[in-house]
């Protein structure tokens, strides 16, 4: 097999933080409580922390596999993983919040993220027994499936004025974009906001800056791509990886931009810093995140 010969020279400024070897660095996510950035290698259930003020990482847990995670209004994150298993984690503790869901059991969730009410849309693999899915995790614990027929749920982000809801099929090579309903955490009129070449690389995980302008890191496009409002690529971010996998924006002043990538396993083949997480400082600002407010068995609900 050809080895690949990968960019070795990302974007000005561009400098790698951490390399834990990831097999498939996911989930980039800004804790505005703690101040720190978190992140997960989800085929080895692995999740990492980053602390700006000191330089200082760590990595903070491990066990089954996690696909993404949110962050809960009382600080801890809450994890969902292979199976369709979600559990809330906190230093020393993991609580069960759902089992199993039992058509995911050959699959995993694949990325995740929470709504403005606390909600949180969870997506899944395609796996040897069927396609894969978009759920709705709902406060008080229900869960509720809202999209079928999936090749690979991904990259998700909300509109500016809370009115649309952005959500990627990478192996669809698409981006769609729904209307949204905040109130009722409904989706609706699914229409195509961006669709990407085989030289572009499939979308992966993504997010919303300040802007209203979403960016899309770009699997096997060595990249990070800003996206106008048709969804035409109008800069890119490179990165001395080819798979580049999610981005997000952090910071006091959420103006870091931290990409994670993949491909650890196969450092010869994918290049040296496969898997590494890296840090932009960039004139574009992010916008805060949204918290989950999941109900997890044995402890008080979370103020809404």
């Amino acid at each position: 097999m050809r080895l690949r010969e990968p960019r070795l020279e990302g974007s000005p400024g561009l400098e790698c933080l951490a390399d834990y070897g990831c097999e498939t660095g996911e989930n980039p996510l800004w804790h505005p409580l703690e101040k720190r950035l978190y992140w997960c290698d989800i085929p080895r259930g692995r999740i990492f922390r980053f602390d700006p003020a000191t330089g200082l990482h760590e990595q903070c847990y491990e066990g089954r596999p996690v696909g993404g995670f949110t962050i809960q209004a009382d600080g801890s994150l809450l994890l969902f993983m292979d199976r369709g298993a979600i559990a809330n984690w906190r230093e020393g503790s993991l609580i069960p919040v759902l089992t199993e869901i039992e058509e995911e059991r050959d699959s995993r969730f694949n990325d995740v993220i929470a709504d403005p009410r606390g909600r949180v849309f969870c997506g899944t693999l395609s796996s040897g027994t069927g396609k894969g899915s978009l759920y709705r995790l709902d406060p008080d614990g229900s869960l509720c499936r809202v999209l079928g027929d999936i090749g690979c749920s991904n990259g998700m982000a909300f509109t500016r004025d809370q009115t649309g809801f952005y959500y990627t099929d990478s192996f669809a090579r698409a981006i769609y974009i729904f209307d949204y309903n905040v109130q009722s955490g409904a989706l609706s009129n699914q229409r195509v906001f961006a669709r990407f070449d085989e030289s572009d690389g499939l979308p992966d995980g993504a997010t919303l800056d300040a802007d209203g302008r979403l960016w899309s890191a770009l699997w096997d496009g060595s990249c990070v791509a800003q996206l106008d409002g048709s969804g035409r690529i109008e800069k890119r971010v490179h990165v001395p990886v080819p798979k580049t996998s999610s981005v997000a924006f952090g910071g006091e002043d959420l103006s870091d931009m931290y990409i994670t990538t993949a491909g650890g396993d196969r450092k010869q083949e994918e290049g040296p810093l496969a898997g590494a997480l890296f840090r932009l400082r960039t004139e574009a600002r992010g916008l805060p995140e949204f918290l989950s407010r999941i109900q997890v068995p044995g402890q008080s609900p979370l103020a809404k």
